[in-house]
């Protein structure tokens, strides 16, 4: 490999909320950044920005439209104009404004759990009313019952499918036919799709992620897709996204929500960071993608060797592991405590992702393979531990 993933990085003392939030001695393998250095693209980017020496405002120009749309067209066949895009502080940010904007307090929004936390606060805090739809747990992985998904998304007072894909933290990527369906079902009872695409470049080699927006024409005229380069370059700091709506009408009500919401202004460094991205990224996230991969495959053999009893659901895409610990009868919030006191390692209770994650536990495997197999060692002495 020409980019060194095995560098071990002291985080501690930089104010990172992933390891600073961390007891000493704990191994913190939960908050969904990840331990490895950027693209040297980004960070010689970013170096020259900050010798200027003048930080204000920003404005956005145009090489920043034509890295974005280039990226997309170019990596994933998917082709939108620049017009399309609005620019934000976060993903996060961008599905609340864009639910803000599409529905009145007292309406739903449809999601499948386990989902990405953050969509229950963003549905919340819009006065609207989460529907928690389950995935389908069966093999080791997820899929969709789309008889269910039909009787939830013709209910009229459902709005909005908030859609994640790749899923976070099932670690399903979405086939072609699969999006059809759903966008299918959608269209038929007048339900818009917001389908928030943060982890699209991290699937395993071979298993290729299909943007929503991509699949059909109708799909393409209709849906509001989020994107950001912050999981896949690791610059979740900078404060980054955007959102593609090609609906002019939507895109003027999104637009609305994201001035009251104030989240209209984006920092230098994010918008520096993206165009280097997507315009010099390219080779650094497919030797992260393979090593990445290989820390699942690593970390699969373990379980598999040693607690065969605690399946390991299939990684598509994102770099968190689902893990189904429910044969201890502890609850997820007993497990998340048992790992830090017994093991000294932090992992994510299934529950914050809905009620159906209950007995899981989220892994982020994103880090150097000696701090991998040194949390799974940590793992393993607190699941020894339920044996005395």
């Amino acid at each position: 490999m020409r980019y060194d993933f095995d560098e071990l990085i002291n985080r501690r003392g930089t104010n990172s909320y992933k390891w600073d939030s961390a007891a000493d001695g704990v191994l913190p393998m939960w908050v969904a950044d990840m331990d490895f250095r950027t693209a040297p693209a980004i960070t010689e980017a970013l170096r020259k920005r900050v010798e200027h020496g003048i930080f204000g405002y920003t404005k956005v120009p145009g090489a920043y439209y034509e890295a974005v749309t280039g990226w997309f067209a170019r990596r994933h066949n998917w082709r939108f104009d620049k017009e399309w895009m609005i620019y934000t502080s976060g993903v996060v940010p961008a599905v609340s404004a864009i639910i803000k904007a599409l529905t009145v307090p007292g309406d739903k929004v449809l999601v499948h759990t386990p989902v990405y936390n953050c969509f229950f606060s963003s549905i919340r805090n819009n006065g609207c009313e989460a529907v928690e739809l389950p995935l389908v747990y069966e093999n080791n992985t997820y899929h969709i019952d789309f008889d269910d998904f039909e009787r939830a998304v013709s209910d009229p007072a459902v709005k909005i499918y908030l859609l994640c894909n790749p899923h976070n933290p099932a670690g399903r990527v979405w086939t072609r036919d699969e999006l059809l369906r759903m966008g299918g079902i959608c269209a038929r009872h007048g339900v818009t799709v917001v389908s928030d695409e943060i982890h699209c470049e991290l699937t395993r080699p071979g298993c290729d992620y299909v943007p929503f927006a991509s699949v059909a024409d109708e799909f393409q005229r209709s849906a509001v897709t989020c994107l950001s380069p912050s999981k896949a370059f690791n610059i979740a700091g900078l404060q980054i996204a955007n959102i593609v709506a090609a609906d002019e009408s939507v895109r003027k009500k999104i637009d609305k929500a994201i001035n009251i919401n104030e989240v209209c202004d984006v920092n230098p460094f994010g918008v520096i960071a993206t165009i280097a991205a997507y315009s010099d990224g390219e080779q650094w996230l497919d030797e992260l993608r393979e090593y990445i991969y290989a820390n699942y495959v690593e970390l699969k053999k373990w379980f598999g060797d040693n607690y065969p009893q605690y399946p390991v659901t299939e990684l598509e895409g994102t770099y968190l592991v689902w893990v189904d610990f429910r044969s201890t009868g502890l609850s997820s919030k007993q497990l998340e405590q048992l790992f830090i006191e017994k093991g000294g390692v932090w992992l994510n209770e299934g529950t914050m992702y809905g009620a159906a994650g209950e007995g899981f536990m989220r892994i982020n495997i994103a880090c150097p393979r000696v701090r991998l197999l040194d949390g799974l060692g940590r793992i393993g002495k607190a699941l020894t531990s339920l044996r005395h």
